[in-house]
């Protein structure tokens, strides 16, 4: 797959979770904070005013700091495609 058709298909999973209005899982939200954030190259300290919430998503971009960000970007589209394929 091509960069810009990895960027296109990345945006287009994201403004699919962003159009979501279901809630969605607490650890499915974790891992898509952590894809999201390897693969935009977004190395911003977590914003939450919760202490234990901004150690979670520190603990999840812990995992993955050893992929690309185009490892991110297709990890953070199999796990949009996996979650919407059983909620059909």
């Amino acid at each position: 797959m091509s960069s810009t058709d990895l960027d296109k298909e990345f945006q287009e999973a994201v403004d699919r979770v962003n159009e979501y209005t279901e809630p969605f899982p607490a650890d499915f939200l974790l891992r898509l904070y952590a894809y999201y954030k390897k693969a935009t190259n977004n190395y911003s300290k977590p914003g939450s005013k919760k202490p234990i919430i901004n150690a979670f998503k520190t603990n999840a971009l812990f995992q993955i700091k050893d992929i690309t960000p185009d490892e991110a970007k297709t990890a953070y589209i199999e796990l949009v495609n996996n979650y919407f394929l059983y909620r059909k």
